[in-house]
């Protein structure tokens, strides 16, 4: 990001009642508008469909464990007046030039989290298709699909299981090849997106995500709540003991629900690339700004603990936001698609992630879906082009790639609001399924996730002020989170990465 000098007059004193605090609010709503999407909506109900409640306990892990190592990045690049990309360029360690290494590993999970919003923007036109088809086979293909998910609800709810003979099968697979629907909606999000985000500024960014999130979290939690009246579909106090008892699942035919699970934890609540982002949007806030440069004065250090304040409750007020709403997606997907073994996935994903919302509210579950999908879909596809269109634009500061100065960072900054939200687009047209290029963002994202534990930890004990150094609660929680990060990181590693090696080899 550019800077500009600072003045006395870009100086404030950092609110100290509770009010005052609240109204200056803003970064951790506008990135829990990017997290109450894909990582809860889709991967978070992957994992409920694949192993029940028996994972409930890393679900609210992986929401409120990485919120420490969140505050403790942006605290210092409030405090330093940096950006993130040129604080993690800090890191000691080998560079490729002036391409420091754990910077470069970021690049590499920057370039799958495209496929993971091109998965995003495919689960938008797919809803778009079901609520607005826009061809024949369109609503031809709608028409069957929800034959089929009714089909074998009624098995399910009647025997217990899902019949292994689907009638719909062959001509399921018919239509599919037929309906474009789904990519024409995307290829309109995507470039209404684009003209968006290159005229579009902080408070409008952070005003639509806001008002796109709070809607739809509320529903859900309500669903989960309205669900306990039917005795089929009822979360008991049992499930939630068994989900909260450290164990893990066993395996179910061809399903680890444990790899799906860990793939998860990378993606929900603040995953890598929320870390990376977040204190952008903080330093757009005017957080930075108003801490001003450190010159070691009284007046600053005032001044910047009173800020890093206001940070700390930014965080975590977002924590208890995208957590309530992350545990009742959980919760929908263990009590419904598990018991009728469903599993969202490729063209069917919103049509079965439906199923949700049909014992509460019958017939019109499709519309509460169809609309709540978009919310938190659209949201974080928005923040999160936007987000990149940033991180892209200090990247190439940060890598001697442009020039310095506003006119130069205008310039790249509406380039990369256009290019992103367009080339996800060409993702997921060239790969149309949505679950799998999400959880394959969220498995790097898990990897990278040590990763900035550790540069958080760096930040902590080699470059965070004397005066401004936390209490030893503090440290306690960021230690387990880094460590819960590590094993999360190294699990995925040891289980994935290298038997995936050796097979390559």
């Amino acid at each position: 990001m550019a800077k500009t000098p600072a003045s006395d007059r870009d100086y404030k004193e950092a609110p100290s009642t509770v009010g005052g605090i609240l109204r200056s609010l803003g970064p951790g709503l506008l990135v829990a508008g990017a997290i109450v999407g894909s990582g809860e909506l889709i991967a978070t109900t992957v994992t409920g469909a694949e192993a029940g409640f028996w994972l409930l306990w890393l679900i609210i892990l992986g929401c409120v464990v990485k919120v420490f190592v969140q505050v403790e990045i942006a605290r210092y690049v409030i405090v330093s007046g940096k950006t993130s990309l040129s604080a993690l360029s800090e890191i000691p360690g080998p560079r490729v030039g002036r391409l420091n290494w754990l910077v470069l590993l970021w690049f590499i999970m920057f370039l799958f989290s495209v496929g993971q919003l091109g998965g995003i923007v495919g689960g938008v036109g797919q809803a778009l298709q079901i609520a607005a088809p826009l061809t024949e086979s369109g609503t031809a293909y709608n028409e069957l699909v929800a034959q089929k998910t009714q089909a074998l609800v009624a098995s399910a709810t009647e025997t217990g299981s899902i019949s292994e003979g689907d009638s719909y099968a062959g001509e399921v697979g018919r239509l599919k090849t037929q309906v474009k629907d789904h990519y024409i909606w995307a290829g309109i999000i995507s470039v209404l997106t684009a003209a968006f985000l290159v005229f579009g500024r902080y408070r409008f960014i952070e005003a639509l995500a806001t008002t796109l999130v709070a809607f739809f979290t509320l529903m859900t939690v309500i669903n989960v709540f309205l669900l306990q009246s039917h005795s089929g579909w009822a979360i008991q106090w049992s499930d939630i003991i068994a989900g909260l008892s450290f164990r893990l699942p066993p395996k179910t035919g061809d399903l680890y629900p444990l790899a799906t699970a860990l793939a998860t934890f990378g993606i929900i609540g603040v995953g890598a690339g929320e870390l990376v982002f977040y204190p952008y949007w903080c330093q757009e806030k005017g957080y930075g700004r108003f801490v001003g440069p450190r010159d070691g004065s009284e007046a600053w250090y005032r001044r910047a603990e009173g800020w890093l304040r206001v940070l700390r409750w930014d965080a975590f007020c977002s924590m208890v936001v995208y957590t309530v709403s992350t545990v009742a997606f959980y919760l929908l997907g263990a009590a419904i698609l598990h018991r009728v073994g469903m599993k969202p996935q490729g063209m069917e994903l919103i049509s079965t992630l439906v199923v949700m919302y049909r014992p509460v509210f019958g017939d019109w579950a499709g519309t509460v879906l169809l609309f709540g999908s978009f919310a938190v879909l659209y949201s974080t596809f928005f923040v999160t082009n936007a987000s990149k269109a940033r991180l892209a634009t200090d990247a190439l500061s940060v890598l001697g790639l442009r020039s310095q100065g506003a006119v130069s960072h205008k310039r790249w900054l509406m380039f990369f609001s256009a290019f992103f939200p367009l080339s996800c687009f060409v993702v997921y047209a060239c790969f149309a399924k949505p679950t799998q290029l999400i959880l394959a963002a969220g498995f790097t994202q898990a990897l990278l996730l040590p990763m900035l534990s550790g540069a958080a930890l760096y930040f902590r004990y080699r470059r965070t002020d004397a005066r401004l150094t936390p209490g030893r609660l503090w440290d306690c929680f960021l230690w387990l989170s880094a460590l819960g990060m590590l094993l999360a990181g190294a699990w995925l590693a040891v289980s994935r990465v290298f038997p995936a090696l050796r097979e390559w080899g």
